[in-house]
């Protein structure tokens, strides 16, 4: 899978509690205000057959889903998303924004799961070729605050009280969680830039926007 040069690809990644939908939304309204044309995304969902996986990912009853499964879940709702609505946003030349991407997976299930960091990059690439973000802003949390706020966010939204099925295995699969993120940050510079969530949503909002302009934005205005 290509993409056309005039399309942006941007990801927002990091551990549960990192803020990346809060993040995404403010990014896509601040660039829509710039007059850029902006395509939102989250994974997994976004599409209507990525949407029901994600309900059999995140529901807490599936305790029972195998990490293998799990990691194909994951890449099936990508690969359905990638196709449907991230692609042909590129190929029309719009800036596509998503709340994780393959580096999750990557994390996730390669590194926290321990299925193997380059497996799931070479299942990835069977699946997807070598199309990836031109940039991720990774967002940076510690492990046990950044879990008790994703946790009381969904209390808050009466959805899973007590966490989804992921948030729920507990504090030390969260902070390996945290851990992966940071080896790929140092393994793809280039790519991922990290940022450090202070708590302050309006403080974070500049630095993201910083960095998509000083990273990807100004080398094409």
């Amino acid at each position: 899978m290509s993409k056309k040069k005039g399309g942006w690809f941007i990801t927002l990644d990091g551990p549960e509690g990192s803020g990346k939908t809060t993040q995404v939304e403010k990014l896509a309204d601040y660039l829509r205000n710039r007059k850029y044309e902006v395509v939102a995304a989250r994974e997994p969902g976004s599409t209507v057959i990525g949407e029901k996986i994600r309900q059999i990912l995140l529901d807490p009853q599936n305790q029972e889903m195998s990490y293998h499964t799990e990691l194909f879940l994951y890449l099936a709702s990508r690969v359905q998303l990638v196709e449907e609505i991230i692609k042909p946003a590129l190929d029309a030349g719009k800036i596509v924004i998503c709340d994780r991407f393959t580096d999750a997976t990557v994390v996730y299930q390669g590194y926290a799961r321990e299925i193997g960091m380059e497996n799931v990059k070479k299942i990835t690439q069977a699946a997807l070729g070598s199309f990836e973000p031109d940039l991720t802003v990774l967002l940076d949390v510690e492990a046990p605050s950044g879990l008790e706020k994703a946790i009381k966010a969904k209390a808050k939204k009466e959805q899973y009280s007590q966490g989804d099925r992921l948030e729920k295995i507990g504090i030390a699969f969260h902070q390996k969680v945290r851990e992966g993120y940071l080896k790929i940050a140092q393994m793809y510079p280039e790519r991922i830039k990290v940022i450090k969530v202070t708590g302050d949503i309006e403080e974070t909002h500049r630095a993201v926007c910083q960095v998509v302009f000083k990273n990807l934005l100004d080398q094409r205005e």
